[in-house]
Parts: C-alpha cells; sequence; structure tokens
C-alpha cells in the first residue's frame, strides 16, 4: 500500500517528535503492509513552513537510517501546503514540494471555509500543469455543510483525498458521515492516513479499505488503492467504478445548488 499524506518527519511539525516517534510509525507502517509513503508536513499554515530542501534533507536521513534498522520502507518527499496569498511565488521560488516529484500536489484548505480565490488558484496552477489533490475535505467546514461546493472545485481541476480516522469515526460523527458522503458521490480520489503519532493518531490504513471494500465494494477499494500508486508514478488517476458520477451527473449535480 501507499501512503500519500503523513506526518513521519521527526521534529518539523506536530507530527512524530523524535527519532523513536518515526520509528514506531515506520514499523508500524511495515506490520499494515504500507511499502512507500510521503512525509508531507506542514507547510505555511500558520506555525510551520518546512521549505523544500529542508524536507528532501530530512527525508534523505530517515531514509538512510530505516535502511540501517532495517526497517521495509521508502519515504518520499512532498508537504500539506496550506492554501495562501503566497502560494504561486513559493513555487516560483521552489520553496514547495510536489508529491513524490510527481505532478500532484498536496493542498490544505482552512478548517472553516474555502479561500474566495480558490478558483484563480486552481485555475493557475492547471496552467502550470500542476494537479492539486486537496487533503481531508471531509474536515472542512464549509464542504461538510455545502459538498456541492467541493463538486465545483473538482469540476475545476481538483482532486480530493479522504482521511482514514474520518472514515472510522476517529474525528467525530458529524465528519465520519461527511466522509463517507463524499465518497459515495464520487467526489472522493483517494485515502490516505494523515499519520501524526503511532498510538494516538496512526495509519489504520488497511482497516480503512477492509471497510471501504465492505461498504462500497472491491472496485472502490481498488481505485482508492490504484490512485496512490499513481501519484507515485505520477500517471492520471484511474476511471471511476461504474455507478457514479460521470461528467454530466456532475453538472446535473451542481444546478440543484445556488451559486453564490
Amino acid at each position: 500500500m501507499i501512503d500519500i499524506h503523513t506526518h513521519i518527519l521527526p521534529g518539523v511539525d506536530d507530527g512524530a517528535q523524535c527519532w523513536e516517534d518515526t520509528l514506531d510509525l515506520a514499523r508500524a507502517a511495515v506490520l499494515e503492509g504500507i511499502t512507500t509513503m510521503i512525509a508531507t508536513p506542514h507547510h505555511a499554515n500558520g506555525a510551520y513552513i518546512n521549505r523544500a530542501d529542508e524536507v528532501v534533507e530530512h527525508a534523505r536521513h530517515i531514509n538512510e537510517r530505516l535502511v540501517t534498522e532495517g526497517v521495509p520502507l521508502t519515504i518520499a518527499t512532498g508537504q500539506e501546503i496550506r492554501v495562501h496569498d503566497d502560494l504561486l511565488d513559493a513555487w516560483s521560488r521552489k520553496e514547495l514540494l510536489s508529491l513524490a516529484d510527481s505532478h500532484y500536489v498536496l493542498i490544505e484548505l482552512p478548517s472553516s471555509r474555502i479561500p474566495k480565490d480558490m478558483d484563480e488558484l486552481l485555475h493557475e496552477l492547471n496552467i502550470m500543469r500542476v494537479k492539486p489533490i486537496i487533503a481531508h475535505p471531509e474536515r472542512n467546514a464549509e464542504i461538510v455543510k455545502h459538498p456541492e461546493r467541493l463538486a465545483e472545485l473538482i469540476e475545476r481541476g481538483a482532486w480530493a483525498q479522504v482521511t482514514t480516522h474520518s472514515l472510522l469515526g476517529g474525528f467525530g460523527r458529524r465528519i465520519e458521515k461527511a466522509a463517507w458522503s463524499l465518497c459515495r458521490s464520487g467526489l472522493i480520489h483517494i485515502v490516505s492516513s494523515d499519520a501524526h503519532h503511532v498510538e494516538r493518531r496512526g495509519f489504520r490504513l488497511r482497516q480503512a479499505y477492509d471497510v471501504i471494500r465492505e461498504r462500497m465494494g472491491e472496485p472502490w477499494e481498488n481505485y482508492f488503492l490504484n490512485n496512490a500508486q499513481c501519484v507515485i508514478e505520477d500517471k492520471p488517476f484511474s476511471s471511476k467504478p461504474e455507478s457514479t458520477y460521470s461528467e454530466g451527473v456532475l453538472r446535473r449535480f451542481l444546478s440543484y445548488f445556488p451559486h453564490n
């Protein structure tokens, strides 16, 4: 399995705080069947910066230590990039990382709202051939209340990643319900852990895939599994299983809601 959203680098954000935490996470990941994960420390979220060159150096060092410890896990580089006014300029200054050197990037919305300039940002990223994946939209208050707004962002060129803990009730019933609703509506493209700590907030990736297979069917489990692999290989995402939104159905879905 591939996990595209993790906080495994030690001492750089609110994830692993030391090498022992990182090693515990790495060993737990291997036990779940994870072979590759992308380290995505927070960038520009008001508390952490984690510029590209720093993340690359941290990941190189961790990979070397994992080899020494005999842990069969590969750490690729990325960031969880908070949407902010300087994002495009920061990209030009090479302060930002894509996911595993692909065209995909992981972006984070504020928890309470969708920024007013998101349409413009998505337009610019698409011109640059950058593919934005929105991290945990099920935890964004505006999307929980108005899921059609995530559909609008997807139609404008975004993708979306749900968190395992959301699907499994770790953030409460409301977010759990929103996560499954977005999945069943065809508005989620990838599943990841957003792991921070092996005990307080671990991976639960295999468990989430098992529940997806049980509730939505094996084709959806394979769809999410394949899309994670597509990020690593820098390939387009798979076609969604049947009985989900086609482009025309998505437009009709959007037409039911007023546009502000």
